[in-house]
């Protein structure tokens, strides 16, 4: 059988042999990158260059992309959903498309992991008002010797990619285009699967029955939004992404993604610890092996457990395993999570006591419980039958789907990572935080650097190193000197070098971050020169005028400083 890395190494070397340039993989915690918590796709840090901007590795690339994605936290537990993930990839900026794309992903499936051609289907854009049926994808995948039976046609919620959803919503300059996805069908015997809903004269490979498991996408970027409607690019790229656990899952016959080498280890060392049977636990063993595979992972990126953004998330994936298990210190040798593990355990007694308080439980108390305290419903709905209460399960639920879709809203920004909103207000403040930044070393001195940003339409938030609040002078020279900055009308440039030959420039950078080898400086005429992957303006005119809303101490030695457009 063969294993997820040498899946893995396959692929690349297989991209490599047809031109393409194997680059190392971004960082999971992308801090110099305002509009995102983590790096949720292997597509994210290739942005810029999907809409014009010439790489330095060429434009054929390919790569394996570890990415965390929470937008489906709380569905992780089933067979195929994870926070973690490891994404296979490859680009072409502007060379071959959809012909070489197909077929070479076709050749690779079938001969090079011998999946078996019978059992792999795909889907085509079957077109909207805006944007034509993908008869080429079609013809493509027929002549490759994919039967009729196997090809299956999608509108755009299914078969069509744009950071803004459907062609009709895609605003002026935002590039998108129609995909072809390949499944891989584990059979139609019921025992395999474990949605008991499922029925033959429906199924469908997008039915998320179980039966079939997506297992690669290949986005076709041909498209432009312009005033005039969409046009087609001069540049028509190929975005293909695969993910690594699904593949072996496909290769293993078996739609449980938590049998594969990359959780079995994990599971089988449950299973020893607890005395319990996998298939008698299965969704806590699933969420503890997906999560202690995500922490580690945002650990070894140098991120540690805390109450804000990125350690937030950090901490809530930890204390959802303690919630799952009492015998934590045996599944991991890692200090940061064993620790962790150990405060939150000091919690779970806290909720008990909480308990305890409780005369008559109702559904939203025992929200409240599992939010404040991360106390496990089955674990309140067992404890209060003891009592001869009975908790109201859809009461439960009402509040739980408030709190998911707030999740959800927060995701929409920040969660989805850098191709959620590159809307003109988030450019702007971008770009203006350069300048403040730039501002501040002039005013306070040479320690401040970029410590965390949060940027969203309406403001944008920047935390950065000082003893003190700035006093009312201070704060006046800085907001002038952005402001005068901004009607100089300084171009924006940038230029991609090695991450050591940018260092030498003496560009501004975070001396604990993570950079790729190769890095994209951002030059604001005399004024700013900034390590940095956002998006910004090509002029400071373009920004308008900033005003520095307030400033707070947030802890020790650091200061955020809330600025808005005016």
């Amino acid at each position: 059988m063969i294993t997820s890395d040498q899946v893995r190494e396959k692929y690349l070397k297989f991209f490599e042999k047809r031109g393409h340039k194997i680059i190392n993989p971004a960082p999971l915690v992308l801090e110099n990158d305002p509009t995102t918590l983590f790096t949720s796709s292997g597509m994210q840090p290739l942005v810029p260059y999907l809409m014009g901007e010439p790489h330095n590795d060429g434009k054929r690339l390919v790569d394996s992309q570890p990415a965390i994605r929470l937008q489906d936290i709380d569905e992780v537990g089933d067979n195929r959903h994870t926070t973690y993930f490891k994404m296979l990839g490859n680009w072409s900026l502007g060379d071959y498309f959809k012909k070489e794309q197909l077929s070479w992903i076709w050749e690779f499936l079938t001969k090079e992991l011998r999946l078996p051609k019978e059992k792999l289907y795909v889907s085509v854009f079957e077109g909207d008002g805006l944007v034509p049926k993908d008869l080429e994808s079609k013809r493509i995948w027929l002549d490759l010797g994919v039967g009729e039976n196997q090809i299956f046609e999608y509108g755009v919620k299914k078969n069509w990619w744009s950071r803004s959803g459907t062609p009709s919503q895609m605003p002026v300059g935002e590039i998108g285009g129609p995909d072809s996805e390949i499944f891989f069908d584990f059979g139609d015997d019921l025992k395999l699967h474990e949605n008991s809903q499922w029925k033959d004269e429906v199924c469908h490979p997008n039915c998320d029955c179980g039966r079939f498991l997506e297992i690669g996408n290949s986005v076709f970027i041909q498209y432009k939004k312009t005033d005039m409607g969409l046009e087609e690019l001069p540049q028509r790229n190929v975005d293909f992404g695969g993910g690594l656990e699904r593949i072996t899952a496909a290769l293993n016959n078996d739609p449980d993604m938590f049998k594969t080498d990359i959780y079995w280890p994990t599971i089988e060392k449950l299973e020893k610890i607890t005395g319990k049977q996998y298939d008698d636990q299965r969704k806590n063993f699933r969420i503890i092996a997906d999560h202690l595979r995500a922490s580690e992972a945002l650990i070894k990126d140098g991120l540690v457990p805390s109450n804000k953004m990125h350690g937030y998330v950090l901490r809530r994936l930890i204390r959802r395993i303690a919630t799952k298990i009492d015998d934590f210190e045996k599944i991991t040798d890692n200090r940061v999570i064993i620790e962790e593990l150990k405060k939150f355990k000091v919690s779970l007694d806290k909720g008990l006591k909480e308990i305890s308080k409780v005369e008559k439980i109702t559904g939203k108390i025992a929200f409240n419980l599992y939010q404040s305290y991360g106390f496990p419903l089955e674990l309140t709905v067992e404890l209060f039958r003891e009592k001869g209460q009975e908790v109201n399960l859809e009461e439960f639920r009402k509040e739980f789907e408030g709190h998911k879709e707030k999740s959800r809203s927060l995701s929409s920004g920040v969660f989805k990572g850098g191709l959620a909103d590159h809307s003109p207000e988030v450019v702007k403040l971008h770009t203006a935080t350069h300048l403040l930044l730039a501002s501040l070393r002039k005013v306070l001195g040479p320690h401040v650097i970029q410590k965390g940003q949060n940027i969203i339409k309406e403001r944008c938030r920047f935390d950065f190193p000082h003893t003190q609040k700035l006093d009312q002078v201070q704060l006046k020279e800085v907001e002038d000197m952005v402001n005068n900055v901004i009607k100089r009308g300084l171009p924006v440039s940038y230029k991609v070098m090695p991450k050591d030959e940018a260092i030498k420039t003496g560009a501004i950078h975070a001396f604990n971050e993570k950079y790729a080898d190769t890095v994209k400086v951002y030059t604001i005429g005399d004024f700013s020169n900034e390590f940095c992957g956002g998006p910004h303006v090509e002029n400071t005119k373009e920004i308008g005028h900033v005003t520095i809303k307030k400033q707070e101490k947030i802890g020790s030695g650091i200061i955020r400083i809330y600025a808005v457009l005016t």
